[in-house]
């Protein structure tokens, strides 16, 4: 495949949080931001604000400008965080936010629209979910006709089932980042594991390969 990207541009490496809160969760997401994590977001559909306040509370001050939230979307302002991401592509900007504002699609034709009122939008599935059973959704004619076309550029992220296999594949296909979730939360066990050496060491692997 022929590479089609912007060589003198970095892409984004971005990772969203396991969907449930964990003890050492703090400490993980602190390292990441010292090996250089790009950006965070923090995705738990159905959880009370009460535990992403003590999340945020915990990891440093420094960090808070590199992070978004898909839920309570009043922690932006209380931690001054960097900004909002909105997951269904129906939603409307709530009021009082029109800056740094994500988004969500599984469709191409949304693209377009969405890249003039975001920083970024996540065009989702690529794959196989690796951490739950989201199939994809996406053919990959179609993915690179619409790099072709400009649809698919650097204000366009890779999601679902990204992996540090799949990195390269998202870079030919023109995207500007990727985001990952299972392909380094499963190198953790949130029940029985302290360590997370090998979770840490996959991160730099994955990049040094988004890079």
């Amino acid at each position: 495949m022929q590479r089609n990207y912007d060589v003198l541009g970095i892409m984004k490496l971005i990772i969203m949080t396991q969907p449930t809160y964990f003890v050492e969760e703090d400490k993980i997401l602190s390292a990441l931001f010292e090996e250089g994590l790009d950006m965070l977001h923090i995705n738990k559909p159905e959880s009370e604000p009460l535990y992403a306040e003590r999340l945020l509370t915990l990891l440093p001050k420094s960090s808070h400008s590199r992070i978004s939230v898909h839920q309570h979307y009043y922690l932006k302002h209380e931690f001054d965080l960097r900004g909002i991401h909105i997951d269904n592509p129906e939603q409307m900007v709530p009021d009082g936010f029109s800056r740094h504002i994500t988004r969500s699609t599984s469709q191409i034709s949304d693209l377009k629209e969405m890249k003039k009122r975001c920083d970024y939008v996540m065009l989702h599935s690529l794959f196989n979910s690796l951490h739950d059973s989201v199939k994809a959704s996406l053919d990959f004619d179609e993915l690179n006709e619409a790099h072709r076309r400009g649809l698919i550029d650097r204000k366009v992220y890779a999601l679902g089932g990204m992996s540090l296999e799949s990195i390269q594949q998202a870079k030919d296909l023109g995207f500007g980042g990727v985001v990952i979730c299972g392909d380094l939360w499963n190198r953790f066990s949130i029940h029985n594991e302290i360590n997370f050496h090998e979770l840490i060491d996959h991160f730099k692997k994955l990049k040094k390969a988004a890079r």
